[in-house]
């Protein structure tokens, strides 16, 4: 009897310090009144301010969606821009709440540098742009290339990765900030820039030519792009995922910025109701209002409105393997029930 009273203890204990942790961030975000979020220092599509000095962007707007569906108000967020070595560290030290900045959910970082992934906005790839001046048309053509790189990153691994499978001799020239590297290879620096294919396009479209820039066709690795917070609070990590989810999952219901107000009344789809509340609680489940997923709709649109305004119009870039499970892609939202 002794020792069930003194397990039954430790797992009270157990269960209490682990409350503590989860509640951690969200009273935090609530306590601040507003939610700190660590963004890129300018990549064009994802979070860069525009000429007003908002931050605009793919992941710009995921922030706004966690300040929506948090403190009901999607403009009370607090942009940190992070050069590529800070992404990860800003958050597992607590000076962001989260990181929504193109970053690439591995092993390493998920497992063993105090951070957690939530899910996936983006699915990407690493590549490379040369002068089209240059007449190549393959990767596989560039044995000798100074190539310009970012540290901190996966991309370096990637590069060294890519020349060694493939006999290729590239040289990287390393800089500290995507910035410099772009800066570097739009002088002549290098021969090439490497980064994510997203990326590529973006920066591309900044030059003053975009077309004296070929961004060749080869992929050569994965990059799924995801939010990520501080390991151990577990219901932020919930709150975080779920917001994305409901973003994903709007689209694929048909729920609309313009149409979710109306959804609310008048909707009889059961999945409809519980995501935006005019039916059960699903807010309660993680700690918010009922009201969490209609108020990041209504802030910022689904998935497909996010995608349009930020990577279509301005950058061009297809849906491809980002567009929804049910029409080819492999974006996929897990239900909420």
């Amino acid at each position: 009897m002794r020792n069930l009273v003194k397990l039954g203890a430790i797992a009270a204990a157990t269960i209490a310090t682990a409350g503590a942790v989860s509640a951690g961030t969200l009273e935090k975000v609530r306590e601040a009144d507003e939610l700190a979020c660590g963004v890129s220092e300018g990549v064009p599509g994802f979070s860069n301010p525009n000429s007003d000095g908002d931050w605009v962007g793919l992941d710009a707007d995921f922030c706004r969606a966690v300040a929506a569906a948090v403190l009901g108000d999607a403009s009370k967020v607090r942009y940190v821009p992070l050069a590529s070595k800070q992404k990860v560290l800003a958050v597992s030290s607590g000076q962001v709440d989260l990181t929504s900045r193109t970053t690439t959910w591995t092993m390493k970082r998920d497992s063993a540098e105090g951070v957690d992934f939530t899910a996936v906005v983006y699915y990407d790839g690493q590549g490379f742009m040369v002068k089209s001046e240059a007449g190549i048309s393959s990767a596989k053509e560039m044995d000798g290339a100074t190539v310009c790189v970012t540290t901190g990153t996966t991309t370096e691994l990637n590069l060294a990765d890519y020349g060694r499978a493939n006999n290729l001799t590239l040289e990287p020239v390393v800089f500290e900030g995507k910035r410099e590297a772009v800066d570097a290879y739009a002088s002549g620096r290098c021969d090439a820039l490497t980064t994510d294919m997203s990326q590529l396009a973006a920066f591309r479209s900044g030059f003053a030519d975009p077309s004296a820039h070929t961004i060749l066709p080869e992929v050569i690795s994965k990059e799924p792009l995801a939010p990520l917070v501080a390991h151990g609070d577990n219901q932020w990590k919930d709150i975080v995922t779920w917001v994305v989810y409901g973003i994903i999952s709007a689209e694929e219901l048909g729920v609309t910025q313009a149409n979710v107000a109306d959804m609310v009344a008048n909707s009889t789809n059961p999945n409809i109701q519980r995501m935006i509340g005019s039916t059960g609680d699903t807010g309660g489940f993680i700690g918010l209002e009922s009201t969490w997923m209609f108020d990041a709709i209504s802030a910022v649109g689904n998935y497909g409105e996010i995608y349009e305004r930020n990577l279509t119009a301005t950058l061009g870039l297809e849906r491809g393997i980002n567009a929804q499970w049910k029409d080819g892609g492999i974006l996929y939202a897990m239900p909420i029930r």
